[in-house]
């Protein structure tokens, strides 16, 4: 099992947050969603916070799910 996420980045400006990992663009967040990140990340673990909302987050139960035929 992988550690905690690393290389996540974010620059925020007027009413929008853009997400980097490693220096490439993920996803960009407006208006309500980008005040709810800024406020989640000074709550919470800055790099967890960026991979649960880019969709770079490993739940840990992907290999113990059944294999579908």
């Amino acid at each position: 099992m992988s550690g905690s996420p690393s290389g996540f980045e974010f620059v925020a400006s007027a009413s929008r947050v853009e997400i980097r990992r490693h220096g490439r663009h993920v996803t960009t967040l407006r208006d309500a969603a980008a005040e709810k990140f800024l406020d989640d990340i000074v709550q919470r673990d800055p790099q967890h916070v960026m991979a649960r909302v880019s969709g770079n987050y490993r739940h840990g139960n992907e290999r113990s799910a059944p294999r579908r035929r």
